[in-house]
C-alpha cells in the first residue's frame, strides 16, 4: 500500500526537529553577535557632538590637548558637569571599543598576537581626533571612526613589524650566544651588563638607520 501524500514517518519528524533546533541556534548566535557589538548610530552621534563641545570649550579656555580637557572635566568643581562628562566619555569609550573589537575579528587582523594593543590604539585615536569629525558634513560617525580605527590598526602592525626587524638585526649582529650568555660573567653581573650595553648600542644604531 502506497504512502498517502504529504506524510512522513517518525525518522523524518526527528530530522525536521533537529534541523529546526540547529536553525534556531544559528539565529540566536547571529543575534547575540550583532547585539554584542551593536552601536546605535543616533545615540552615538549625539554623544560625539557632546564630547566635541566639551573639547572645543576646553580649547577656548587654553587646554593644550584632549588629555588636559579630560582631566579638567573629570574633576570639575561642579559635580553635575563632572557626572555628565563622565557618562558621555564612558559611553563613547564603550562604543569605540565595540567598533574596534568587531573590526579586529576581520580576517586581515584576527591572527595578530598584539590584537589588544591594536584595539587600544584605535580607541585612543578616536578620542584624540574627535574634533576632526564635523557633524555639519556627516551624520554617520560610525563609518568615520571605523576608518580611524582601521588606520590605527595598520600603524600598530607597521610598528610591531619594525620592532621585530630590529630584534632580528640585533640577534644577527650580536650573535645568538652573546644574547643568551656571556663568557665574561663572573657572578657579579658585570659581564651581563656589558653584553646588554653592547646590545643597546647595536639596537640604537639600527633604529637610527631605519628612521633615516
Amino acid at each position: 500500500m502506497s504512502r498517502p501524500p504529504f506524510t512522513y514517518d517518525l525518522h523524518d519528524a526527528i530530522l525536521d526537529t533537529d534541523n529546526c533546533k540547529i536553525n534556531v541556534a544559528y539565529t540566536v548566535m547571529a543575534k547575540r553577535k550583532q547585539t554584542e557589538y551593536y552601536v546605535n548610530n543616533k545615540d552615538f552621534l549625539a554623544a560625539v557632538i557632546q564630547l566635541r563641545d566639551y573639547f572645543l570649550v576646553g580649547k577656548e579656555i587654553g587646554h593644550q590637548n584632549h588629555i588636559e580637557s579630560i582631566r579638567y572635566y573629570r574633576y570639575h568643581h561642579d559635580r553635575k558637569t563632572s557626572v555628565r562628562f563622565k557618562r558621555c566619555y564612558e559611553y563613547l569609550g564603550s562604543c569605540f571599543d565595540k567598533i574596534a573589537t568587531h573590526l579586529s575579528y576581520k580576517p586581515n587582523f584576527v591572527n595578530y598576537m598584539f590584537r589588544e594593543d591594536m584595539i587600544h590604539d584605535g580607541v585612543e585615536n578616536c578620542i584624540q581626533y574627535i574634533l576632526n569629525f564635523d557633524p555639519e558634513k556627516s551624520k554617520n560617525p560610525f563609518a568615520y571612526f571605523t576608518q580611524i580605527i582601521y588606520y590605527a590598526f595598520l600603524r600598530r602592525i607597521q610598528k610591531e613589524k619594525k620592532q621585530l626587524e630590529i630584534k632580528q638585526k640585533v640577534l644577527e649582529q650580536s650573535g645568538h650566544d652573546e644574547v643568551m650568555h656571556t663568557d665574561t660573567h663572573d657572578g657579579s653581573m658585570s659581564g651581563m651588563n656589558a653584553s646588554y650595553s653592547d646590545m643597546g648600542s647595536i639596537k640604537e644604531n639600527i633604529e637610527t638607520r631605519m628612521n633615516r
